[in-house]
């Protein structure tokens, strides 16, 4: 295998896409490839925490069955959106067991939007780690906008999806894992439909410089057939992320001959 020196994984946004960033880590650990800081955006920032906390794959993948992931969602039709994540600070809280950036395992990078300035936000320290991961993951109008230290932030990929910029700079490969793939659609369908969709062109545009400074991206074009809102979908999505990560590796590390993506 080629050395890949200091490794960055990005991990970006996309709902339940992406419990696709659990298989991806299922194919690192395999392959014995250490991680040594991680970057993520939206459930990429869950994930990615997770893992930064100390948590294998599939203990990732035990964890999310055994909670229940509906349960993260808490009706909030008063404070801009229909529901907030009160239910997933909790759980995360509980399961990472602190609230501090310099407590995890490994360096971990958290993007999210401030919709006062209406500018990118980064944080990889302070003492508010769950905060910033539901601001994060915030998605307009479907989740309630989160309030910290007097502004107001939502759901990061507004911005910067996957966050592979964030580790070049001091990483000498970065892998990033994307889980919002561009397609063509027939038909746009029902209002919830077109709210993802309108979301998820605003990703496609700024990840196709996000792209750039990754080493290996791994994005499974499988994933198109999902929405964001598949939370019943864990096992599949899991499956498709692990079997891209695997062949990703296969073919950029072991020089393995195999057909795209």
């Amino acid at each position: 295998m080629k050395n890949l020196g200091k490794v960055g994984l990005a991990l970006g946004g996309g709902g339940a896409k992406g419990f696709a960033h659990i298989g991806v880590l299922k194919a690192l650990e395999e392959h014995q490839i250490n991680i040594s800081k991680v970057a993520g955006t939206s459930m990429g920032s869950i994930i990615g925490v997770l893992h930064c906390a100390g948590f294998k794959a599939d203990e990732i993948t035990q964890l999310l069955k055994d909670e229940k992931v509906w349960n993260w969602f808490k009706l909030d039709i008063f404070k801009g959106g229909i529901v907030n994540l009160d239910g997933a600070k909790t759980s995360l809280v509980k399961q990472i067991g602190h609230n501090e950036f310099s407590k995890l395992l490994k360096p971990f990078y958290v993007a999210a939007s401030n919709l006062n300035t209406g500018k990118l936000k980064v944080v990889n320290e302070g003492d508010q780690l769950v905060d910033w991961i539901i601001a994060s993951s915030s998605v307009p109008v479907a989740f309630s906008p989160v309030e910290i230290n007097g502004a107001t932030y939502v759901d990061g990929g507004l911005f910067l999806n996957l966050p592979s910029d964030v580790l070049r700079f001091d990483c000498d490969t970065v892998i990033g894992s994307s889980v919002v793939i561009d397609k063509t659609i027939q038909s746009p369908g029902n209002a919830k439909d077109i709210a993802e969709r309108v979301f998820n062109l605003s990703i496609v545009q700024n990840q196709r410089i996000s792209k750039a400074f990754c080493d290996i991206y791994i994005g499974p074009k499988k994933l198109t057939k999902y929405s964001m809102w598949d939370f019943h979908k864990l096992d599949e999505i899991v499956e498709i992320g692990y079997k891209a990560a695997k062949k990703r590796i296969e073919k950029e590390l072991l020089n393995t001959d195999i057909t795209e993506l």
